[in-house]
């Protein structure tokens, strides 16, 4: 019986005995944190990349707001009344023909008719001077109040510009109104230039047609001849 629950019993030279190797732990611990330190810097780095996406579609974003309709509206109100100058357009060859016609030499040697005409002709062209003068001063007074809207409109959109794109759009168009007032103060001294050399060349030829018709008067065969005037009839 004895020998028969001692062969049952395993013997101390057979049994398993774990043993803790501390460097061993040490080291599988860290090749974990090493590997956890690379996962966390791959996240960070698709953390940093999904940003730079975001940016730069942000920076793609066009800017909601545009002046450039009412800017091209107000340019060409400024082109039609030029073109709709009177009696001598902005056009060389128009500024010739006129002048040539109604304040050379050559228009003061017609007829005492013909003088009265061509008196009449220049009289019409500097007040047509004057008006078109006022009328582009009343259109460029007008539009700053329409440049003042669309300026407060630009810079409220510059200030809340997503990114690059939008801010530079806005800074464009903040360019393209200074342009369109450039364009308006151009065309307004351009006006009035025409209507003062249009004044100026009036009274040139008004003061060399009253030399004319003086020389002319000079030189009748007949000149005044008193008379006998009967201031009632007689019965």
């Amino acid at each position: 019986m004895g020998l028969l629950t001692s062969g049952l019993l395993p013997s101390p030279s057979s049994a398993q005995i774990v043993v803790f190797d501390p460097s061993t732990y040490a080291q599988t611990v860290l090749t974990a944190t090493r590997a956890l330190q690379q996962i966390n810097n791959q996240i960070a780095s698709l953390r940093n990349q999904a940003q730079s996406l975001i940016n730069q579609a942000r920076n793609l974003t066009a800017l909601p707001y545009s002046a450039l309709s009412e800017l091209q509206a107000t340019l060409a109100k400024t082109r039609a009344l030029i073109s709709q100058a009177q009696n001598i357009a902005y056009e060389v060859r128009s500024i010739d023909e006129t002048f040539k016609k109604l304040y050379s030499l050559e228009a003061l040697t017609g007829t005492d008719r013909a003088l009265v005409e061509n008196a009449k002709a220049r009289w019409k062209t500097t007040v047509g001077g004057l008006q078109d003068a006022m009328r582009l001063q009343a259109t460029v007074m007008g539009n700053l109040t329409a440049n003042q809207t669309q300026m407060a409109a630009l810079v409220t959109a510059s200030q809340s510009a997503d990114g690059a794109l939008s801010a530079t759009q806005a800074g464009n168009q903040i360019l393209a109104l200074q342009v369109q007032q450039l364009n308006d103060l151009t065309a307004l001294m351009a006006a009035n230039a025409r209507a003062q050399n249009i004044k100026a060349a009036d009274d040139a030829a008004a003061a060399a047609e009253a030399q004319e018709k003086r020389k002319r008067f000079l030189q009748r065969r007949k000149g005044y001849a008193p008379g006998s005037a009967k201031m009632f009839s007689e019965d």
